[in-house]
């Protein structure tokens, strides 16, 4: 009989997962129905809702710089609700093509059913998190065309 994680657990093996990089491990931490939002993107990224979509969101693309990064500063809040936790992040690293260190600060507002999310709010500085992986223009030229779009 395999144990179920915790919620704690479960967002330490999501946190340290990307951090090494096992992208096709971590959609398996989800629920198959799942319900994961990033309030903080500047284009107002749809919900991810199923495992296949975090497939793809995991997918390594190979596009951009290659990063060497590590989870620190990790605050897990427990909450009344023994589903539900609040962790404090960020992952610390370097571009390796340029040696460029980067701090990249997160929040994570995650439910936890039976080892596996089953919904979360994601917090992230998407900003530097687009500027260390090159995509920095590419994010400024779409918020551009999306205010011109919505004005």
């Amino acid at each position: 009989m395999t144990q179920v994680l915790s919620p704690r657990e479960v967002f330490l093996a999501l946190v340290n997962g990307v951090a090494e990089g096992r992208w096709k491990e971590l959609p398996d931490l989800y629920a198959e129905q799942t319900h994961v939002v990033h309030p903080f993107h500047p284009l107002r990224a749809a919900a991810l809702r199923t495992r296949d979509e975090l497939r793809e969101h995991f997918r390594p693309t190979g596009a951009g710089p290659q990063l060497r990064r590590r989870a620190t500063n990790i605050t897990i809040h427990e909450t009344t609700d023994p589903e539900v936790i609040v962790a404090e992040f960020e992952y610390q690293g370097t571009v390796v093509e340029t040696g460029e260190p980067f701090s990249l600060p997160g929040i994570f507002v995650l439910r936890v059913r039976d080892g596996e999310i089953i919904s979360s709010r994601d917090y992230f500085d998407h900003v530097t998190a687009a500027r260390v992986r090159g995509q920095f223009d590419t994010l400024v030229a779409a918020v551009q065309v999306s205010g011109a779009t919505s004005a």
